[in-house]
C-alpha cells in the first residue's frame, strides 16, 4: 500500500529554517507533481507550495521568497525548505502528490501532516 510519509517539522524560533521532507513508502515509480498545504490554527488548508510534472513552481505571495520546493533526484521525496520563518507560519503541513504507481497509473495521496511551531 503506498503512503506519503511526511517528516521534519518542530519548533523554531522567528527567523529560523526547516526542511520538511514528503517521500513514498511502498510500491511506486515516483512523485509527479506535489503540493505542500499549510493549515493554521482555527483556519482552513491553504496551497503554500506546488511543482508541477514539468518541474514549474508556484508560491502563495505569503511564503514566496522564503520557502522553495524541490524534488530529489530518485522522484520519490518532496521536500519543501522553509526559511525566514514567521509566527505566522506555525501550523500543520500537508503534502499532497500525484504518485505514478505504474505506467499510466496514478493516484492522488496526502501525507499525515507535520507540525511547524515557530515561537520565541
Amino acid at each position: 500500500q503506498v503512503q506519503l510519509l511526511e517528516s521534519g517539522g518542530g519548533l523554531v524560533g522567528p527567523g529560523g529554517s526547516l526542511r520538511l521532507s514528503c517521500t513514498i513508502s511502498g510500491s511506486a515509480i515516483g512523485i509527479s507533481a506535489a503540493d505542500w498545504y499549510h493549515q493554521a490554527p482555527g483556519k482552513q488548508r491553504e496551497l503554500a507550495a506546488r511543482m508541477t510534472a514539468g518541474g514549474t513552481t508556484v508560491y502563495s505571495d505569503s511564503v514566496k521568497g522564503r520557502f522553495t520546493i524541490s524534488r530529489d533526484n530518485t522522484g520519490n521525496t518532496m521536500y519543501l525548505q522553509m526559511n525566514g520563518l514567521k509566527p505566522e507560519d506555525t501550523g500543520v503541513y500537508y503534502c499532497n502528490a500525484d504518485v505514478i504507481i505504474a505506467v499510466a497509473s496514478v493516484k492522488n495521496y496526502w501525507g499525515q501532516g507535520t507540525q511547524v511551531t515557530v515561537s520565541s
